[in-house]
């Protein structure tokens, strides 16, 4: 068995993803598998993976829009066996982001995977340097994982700079970088934390949740070196922009992944936490939730910043005008 699983979301990126697949063809270790979740495209992508080799399995687990296992078998989830490597391919109904990762989760056999995403790709050779920095780690404690860095595909630079020169290994909510990175995870643990549990309709939660839990409990080996490409796409295209609209469409999801920041040990300080208890109350007036204090890990702080929150929700709401 292959030791990382690279696994990409799509939706609809058909324009992007043979770029991906291409970066993937370069790599200068062949030590990986390809997983990509099309989370309902229909822009021809099943057409192209189907172009790129022979299937070797016609039939496999289906899911539901969450990225829940269903029972039974389909033809939306097959493996085909490229000139370079084994593609396994998942389509299932749209249901954002996360929901893809939790397909990848449930799926991926290998002991570490990572997410590309369809816009990005790797350097050539990103799945070397994975490996090598997890095959060599120290062996006198748990780590979860690598952590590398994402560089801009415009100026050639890492996103947000490099991490600070240090320990190599550290708890990644600790570390002072405000920039894109790339975590490196072993399975295992994110299979733990897995499936992320949404609510109809919000197609905007985060799959950091689940990272985020994971990276709290233990340490990751830390790498100034480039794991992935990042190309930031812009309008219509961009999971980046509109974030207005995405604390409008998904606030349940936006307070629930609030009371998941609020609960982290490591990287959460005072100001950090005012800061969430703000967002979380005007997750839960634009939700209409009337049990927000109730389920608020920090009541007493929550209750204080209430009439700021309800000035952010304000705030929301006149940036979702039309």
């Amino acid at each position: 068995m292959k030791t990382l699983t690279v696994f990409t979301p799509t939706y609809n990126r058909l324009h992007t993803l043979p770029r991906t697949y291409e970066s993937l063809c370069r790599q200068t270790c062949d030590d990986f598998e390809w997983l990509v979740i099309d989370d309902g495209s229909t822009d021809g992508t099943r057409e192209w993976i189907e172009s790129l080799g022979d299937k070797v399995q016609q039939r496999g687990q289906c899911f539901d829009w969450m990225g829940r296992v269903l029972d039974g078998e389909d033809e939306n989830h097959f493996v085909i066996q490229t000139p370079m490597f084994k593609l396994e391919y998942v389509y299932k109904p749209n249901g954002g982001l996360y929901t893809g990762y939790n397909v990848a989760y449930a799926t991926i056999g290998t002991e570490l995977c990572v997410c590309i995403d369809s816009d990005d790709y790797m350097p050539d050779d990103a799945v070397e340097k994975m490996v090598n920095a997890w095959v060599n780690r120290p062996r006198d404690k748990e780590y979860c994982g690598v952590l590398g860095l994402d560089f801009n595909v415009v100026d050639g630079n890492p996103i947000g700079g490099i991490f600070p020169q240090g320990p190599s290994e550290a708890y990644q909510l600790e570390i002072p970088h405000r920039g894109d990175t790339k975590q490196v995870m072993r399975t295992k643990l994110m299979k733990n934390v897995a499936p992320q549990i949404g609510f109809q309709g919000e197609k905007d939660f985060n799959p950091f949740y689940m990272l985020m839990q994971v990276l709290d409990r233990l340490p990751i080996l830390v790498r100034n070196e480039n794991f992935c490409w990042v190309e930031y796409q812009i309008g219509k295209d961009s999971m980046s922009q509109g974030i207005w609209k995405q604390y409008k469409r998904s606030p349940r999801s936006y307070a629930k992944f609030r009371i998941a920041e609020m609960r982290l040990r490591h990287g959460n300080g005072v100001v950090n936490r005012m800061r969430l208890c703000i967002h979380y109350v005007s997750s839960c007036i634009l939700s209409r939730d009337k049990d927000w204090l109730k389920k608020s890990p920090l009541k007493l702080m929550t209750l204080l910043l209430s009439p700021l929150g309800g000035m952010l929700a304000l705030v929301v709401m006149w940036k979702n005008r039309k």
